[in-house]
């Protein structure tokens, strides 16, 4: 019975995985996003690349210039702009803890990607665990030219 069990259970993708998955199913690179608010929801992909999403029904997949060490400890992320748009060589910057002052060393985002969201939302039920973090209504707004 605890066969069966097991075998019945969703396969989880690993982060490989799901990063492969973000890749097949994102569009060739762009300039940049509109960001204006906080961010619906992110998911670090590993130490190179992560899925940021502006709106439930928006999102991208940011590949970074090399590792950003803290980002999957990360419990939260800020995105610099100066102008409401996040593009290439904008930064993300890991923060630790919810309401923490304390940041991590920002990471240059290389690439963004366009991700086709209406096949993300079919393969959900094929990804194990939620994909998307919300961030904390009750974080503070950062200083200007930080958007979270």
């Amino acid at each position: 019975m605890l066969f069966l069990y097991a075998c019945a259970s969703p396969h989880r993708m690993t982060t490989a995985e799901r990063l492969e998955m973000y890749r097949a199913n994102s569009g060739e690179p762009i300039r940049g996003f509109r960001l204006t608010g906080s961010v619906w929801g992110w998911r670090a992909l590993g130490n190179n690349a992560l899925t940021v999403w502006p709106r439930n029904n928006e999102g991208f997949l940011l590949e970074l210039a090399g590792p950003c060490i803290d980002l999957q400890s990360a419990t939260s992320i800020d995105l610099t702009s100066r102008t409401n748009i996040v593009s290439p060589f904008d930064s993300v910057i890991p923060r630790n803890a919810v309401g923490s002052v304390r940041r991590g060393t920002p990471c240059r985002i290389r690439t963004i990607r366009p991700i086709n969201t209406r096949v993300i939302v079919e393969q959900k039920s094929d990804m194990g665990d939620v994909e998307v973090l919300p961030r904390d209504p009750k974080e503070p707004n950062d200083p200007e030219g930080v958007v979270q």
